[in-house]
C-alpha cells in the first residue's frame, strides 16, 4: 500500500503469446504486455511486474494483491503435456471415457476418429464395488482388493490418480476410502476424487473432468509454488488468487487442489471486463470480442451478465463441432474460442483457398516481423504490411518489427503459391480471419436464439482493437466501444472480479413426488461449500448467494436453468417449482407441454463477495473534430487499395473530440483500427465510441 493510503492490486494474465500484467493504484492504472516464457512462465510475470512497478512508482513490496489467471491448465490438456496418472473406477466403468456418449460430432462420416481420451486403457483400473442411483452402498469396498490395486498403483509410479466410481455425486463414501488408502502408502502422491470435483450425474463427463483434474495437478501445483516462492524472493509478500473459470477469484491453495477450475480463466477475466463498462454505459446487450496472440474469444453478455454453463469443451478437433473435444463439467462463463490471434499462422490448402491457424507462432519464435527466428506467415505479418502496425511504436516501441520478413513470410506462404502480389496476399489472410471470426460469433449468436446487429460490441484484447472495426462491418454491427487499457483486458478484468464460487450438484427428484426436506440438504450442502471457499479468501465476506435448479420434463434429455430463492422450502412448495419452470419453458419455447411431470436434476449456488458498481457514464457526442498532424498509409477494404489515415495517439484525445475514418487510434498496448465506414468519439471515462456513418 503506497503512503497515502492507496490500494496497489495487480492483475496477470498469462497468453500463448504475451504475459499482461496491469496494476491499479487507487484509480490509477499503470500496464505492460512482456512476452510469455514458456518454460518459466513464472519470470515473464516477475519481469512484468518490475516494469510496471517502475512505472507507477511502487515497490515490489507494496503490492497488496495479485490476481493471476492462466491457459497453462488448458494448453496442458490440449498438448496433452500433464503428469502420468491413474484412473480408478467400478468394475463394468473401464471403457467410459473411451466409449463417450452415442453422439457424433459428424453423424454421417463412416470414417469418423473420436478423440483419444486423456488416460489409455492400461492405465485404467476397477474396483468392485457399488453405489446404487439413491446412494444406498449395494456393494462395499473389499480391503484386501482395495490394498491390492494401492500396492500396484504406487509400484508404478504414478504421479496422479483420478478416482471416479459410479454414481459418487451422491455419495463420495467409497471413493473418500480409495484416496485415504493411496495417500497412507504413498502422501506425496496428487489424488483426485469426482465427487468433489464434479459431484454431477452424467458419469462420462463427471469421470473426464476428474481425469483433467488429476492430468494437470502436478503441473498447475509445480507452477502455483514455484510461483510463490520467486515472488517472495523479489520481495512480493502479498497474497496471490486466481481467477477461475467461472469468473470468481479462489485462493491459490484451492486452485492447486481443483486445477481444472482454471480452464478457461484468462478469457473469463476478459468477460468480467467487458460486463463492467457494459454495466457503466447501462448496455443490455453486448457482444465482447477479445483476441490476443493465440486465440479469439467471443461471448454473449446480455443485462450486464456474462452467459453461463455448468459445462463446456476443451480441445476440439473438429471446428466448431460440439462434441469433437474434451467434456468438462464444470461452471464456466460461455464463450466460444477459435485460433485466431495475432500469431495464427496461415497456409494454402489443396483447394488453393488461404487458411488460418489453429497453430499459432506464439511467442517462441513469433510472427516472423518479431525476428525471433520465426518463419510462418501470421496476421500480425500480415496487420504489418497493410498499415496496420507501426514497426517503431509496437508494444510501446519496445519491441521493433522487421516489415521486410513479414514480406518474406507472405511471399513465401502465400503470394507464391497462389500467383499474387504481397499486399494482396496480406489481405486475403486478413479478411480469412475476419471472415473465421464473424462466422464464429453468428454461430455462437444463433446457438442462443440472438440477433447480432442489435448488440454493441466491446473490444479488447491486443489484436482485437485493430480487427474490431472490420468484424463489426461483416456483422452489420453499428456500435464498438474499446475501453481504456484495451490491450491488457483481461488482467484489468481479473481486478474487476469478486471473491466467487459456484457449487453444482446433482440431486434427482420429481415434483410429482417432492422431497422439501432432501432439497434443503442440498441447498445448505452446495451454500456451505460456496461460501467456504469465498471466505478462504475474502475471510469476512457476506456473500451474495444465486442458486439455480436445473430442470426438464419427464423423459427428456438436458435441462433448464431455472433461479430459485435460497431459503428453507416446504412440502407446499412443489407447485411453486412447477409455475417457475413452466414460465421458462414457455419463454424458450413458446409454450409448455401438458400431462407431465417435471425433475429436478441438478442444484447450482453461486456465493460472491459484493462488489461496488461502477459510475455510470453519459455518452458524449460530437464537439470537436480533431485534425491529425500524422498520416499513414493503411489498407482501406472498401477501395480495395492503400490509402492516407489520421493517426493520433490516444492520450491526446479529450471528451467529445471526434475522427472520421479512415484512421488509427495509437496507444501502448494496442492500436485501434477505425475503417472508412466509421468513426470515433472520445468518452468522459477513456472509452473509444467506433460508430458506422450511417448511424450517427
Amino acid at each position: 500500500m503506497t503512503m497515502d493510503g492507496k490500494q496497489i492490486r495487480v492483475g496477470v494474465d498469462i497468453g500463448g503469446t504475451f504475459t499482461d500484467v496491469a496494476m491499479e493504484i487507487g484509480s490509477e492504472l499503470h500496464s505492460i504486455k512482456v512476452l510469455t516464457d514458456y518454460t518459466a512462465p513464472e519470470e515473464a510475470i516477475v519481469k512484468g511486474l518490475r516494469q510496471v512497478a517502475e512505472a507507477g512508482g511502487v515497490a515490489l513490496a507494496e503490492i497488496d494483491t495479485i490476481i493471476h489467471g492462466t491457459t497453462l491448465a488448458t494448453n496442458a490438456l490440449i498438448e496433452r503435456r500433464g503428469a502420468r496418472t491413474a484412473f480408478i473406477t467400478t468394475k463394468g466403468f473401464r471403457d467410459v471415457v473411451e466409449m463417450r456418449t452415442e453422439s457424433r460430432f459428424e453423424q454421417y462420416d463412416l470414417d469418423i476418429v473420436l478423440p483419444a481420451p486423456l488416460i489409455s486403457r492400461d492405465e485404467r483400473f476397477v474396483l468392485d464395488e457399488r453405489i446404487g442411483a439413491d446412494g444406498t452402498v449395494l456393494r462395499a469396498l473389499d480391503d484386501a482388493e482395495l490394498d491390492a490395486l494401492c500396492e500396484r498403483i504406487v509400484a508404478s509410479g504414478y504421479e496422479s490418480v483420478a478416482i471416479g466410481l459410479i454414481h459418487s455425486y451422491l455419495n463420495g463414501e467409497n471413493e473418500r476410502r480409495v484416496r485415504d488408502r493411496l495417500l497412507a502408502k504413498k502422501p506425496d502422491l496428487f489424488v483426485s476424487i469426482s465427487s468433489e470435483v464434479s459431484p454431477q450425474m452424467r458419469e462420462f463427463q463427471r469421470f473426464n473432468t476428474v481425469c483433467a483434474n488429476a492430468y494437470v495437478k502436478p503441473l498447475i501445483a509445480s507452477y502455483l509454488n514455484r510461483l510463490a516462492g520467486r515472488l517472495r524472493s523479489e520481495g512480493a509478500a502479498c497474497p496471490v488468487f486466481m481467477i477461475h473459470s467461472g469468473g470468481g477469484l479462489i485462493s491459490v491453495e484451492s486452485a492447486i487442489e481443483f486445477p481444472v477450475r482454471l480452464l478457461e480463466s484468462g478469457p473469463a477475466g476478459g468477460a468480467i471486463f467487458a460486463a463492467h463498462v457494459a454495466t457503466q454505459y447501462g448496455l443490455d446487450q453486448v457482444i465482447s470480442y477479445d483476441m490476443g496472440g493465440t486465440t479469439a474469444k467471443i461471448c454473449l453478455i446480455e443485462g450486464q451478465t456474462p452467459k453461463t454453463s455448468k459445462t463446456f469443451e476443451v480441445a476440439r478437433t473438429t471446428r466448431f463441432k460440439k462434441g469433437s473435444g474434451m467434456p468438462i463439467s464444470i461452471p464456466v462463463i460461455e464463450m466460444v474460442e477459435i485460433g485466431a490471434g495475432g500469431g495464427s499462422i496461415a497456409s494454402v490448402d489443396s483447394m488453393r483457398q488461404i487458411r488460418v491457424g489453429p497453430h499459432s507462432a506464439g511467442s517462441e519464435p513469433g510472427p516472423a516481423c518479431y525476428g525471433r527466428g520465426g518463419e510462418g506467415a501470421t496476421v500480425t505479418d500480415a496487420d504489418l504490411v497493410l498499415g496496420r502496425l507501426d514497426p517503431e511504436a509496437f508494444a510501446g516501441g519496445t519491441m521493433k518489427l522487421d516489415g521486410a520478413a513479414s514480406q518474406t513470410a507472405l511471399d513465401r506462404a502465400l503470394a507464391s503459391p497462389l500467383s499474387i502480389d504481397t499486399r494482396t496476399a496480406a489481405y486475403g489472410l486478413s479478411e480469412v480471419v475476419d471472415e473465421n471470426m464473424s462466422n464464429a460469433a453468428r454461430m455462437h449468436a444463433v446457438e442462443s436464439g440472438k440477433e447480432l446487429a442489435e448488440f454493441t460490441m466491446i473490444a479488447f484484447g491486443g489484436a482485437a482493437p485493430i480487427h474490431a472495426s472490420r468484424l463489426c462491418e461483416k456483422l452489420g454491427i453499428d456500435k464498438l466501444i474499446v475501453p481504456p487499457g484495451a490491450g491488457v483486458g483481461s488482467a484489468i478484468g481479473f481486478l474487476r472480479a469478486p471473491f466467487g464460487f459456484e457449487s453444482v450438484r446433482s440431486a434427482y427428484q420429481r415434483l410429482g413426488a417432492f422431497d422439501a426436506e432432501a432439497i434443503n440438504t442440498v441447498i445448505d450442502a452446495v451454500r456451505e461449500e460456496a461460501v467456504s471457499f469465498v471466505r478462504s479468501g475474502a475471510p469476512d465476506a457476506e456473500p451474495e448467494l444465486e442458486c439455480t435448479a436445473y430442470m426438464r420434463y419427464a423423459g427428456q434429455g438436458w435441462e433448464l436453468p431455472i433461479a430459485v430463492e435460497v431459503r428453507p422450502y416446504a412440502q407446499g412448495d412443489a407447485d411453486h417449482f412447477r409455475d417457475m419452470f413452466e414460465r421458462e419453458y414457455a419463454r424458450f419455447f413458446g409454450r409448455g407441454i401438458d400431462g407431465l411431470d417435471v425433475e429436478i436434476v441438478s442444484w447450482s449456488l453461486r456465493a460472491s463477495s459484493k462488489m461496488t458498481s461502477p459510475e455510470t457514464v453519459e455518452q458524449a457526442s460530437k464537439d470537436r473534430r480533431v485534425a491529425a498532424s500524422e498520416t499513414r498509409a493503411i489498407f482501406d477494404v472498401q477501395d480495395g487499395a492503400m490509402r492516407d489515415a489520421a493517426v493520433v495517439e490516444r492520450r491526446t484525445l479529450r471528451p467529445g473530440d471526434w475522427i472520421e475514418g479512415p484512421a488509427v487510434i495509437t496507444e501502448r498496448e494496442t492500436s485501434t483500427i477505425v475503417t472508412s465506414s466509421r468513426e470515433v468519439i472520445m468518452q468522459p471515462d477513456g472509452c473509444l465510441l467506433v460508430q458506422s456513418k450511417r448511424a450517427a
